[in-house]
């Protein structure tokens, strides 16, 4: 193997790790707001589910995520974005599409929304990018 060609491949490959570790670096940094913001739901006694759904919204796209959720529960969903992302929002659908009713709220680039199902059964979440460009988002969900 040409000695050039080996000094290559190394870049390629330090490149495609910088590539993801800032990818990696951004959705920390989205799930830290969206933990910080269901912090608030968990002093009103939800608790926090484990784990969490990273992606990145795209302008004039939903980043759409089904959950079973079950009727009498009371649950927020949290959201967490990061530059370029200035503001995101979310709907909540039921197994139709029909979207519920919800509480909602927004600062900036952490949104929330919550909700008492009626009936248990599978609901989608729908985030969306309001405004600013394409970037990562975190979401994480409290019941209780």
């Amino acid at each position: 193997m040409k000695p050039w060609l080996s000094v290559f491949a190394s870049i390629l490959t330090l490149s495609t790790i910088l590539v993801l570790r800032a990818d990696t670096d951004a959705e920390v940094r989205a799930r830290k707001d969206a933990l910080e913001l269901a912090g608030a739901f968990a002093n009103d006694g939800f608790k926090i589910r484990d784990g969490h759904l990273c992606g990145v919204l795209k302008p004039h796209e939903h980043a759409l995520i089904a959950l079973n959720l079950y009727a009498g529960n009371q649950y927020w969903f949290s959201v967490g974005t990061v530059e370029p992302v200035k503001k995101a929002a979310i709907s909540v659908f039921d197994e139709t599409g029909k979207q519920v009713t919800t509480e909602s709220y927004s600062n900036e680039e952490k949104a929330a929304a919550g909700f008492v199902p009626e009936s248990s059964g599978q609901y989608f979440v729908a985030i969306d990018l309001v405004e600013g460009q394409e970037g990562s988002f975190c979401l994480v969900y409290s019941y209780k």
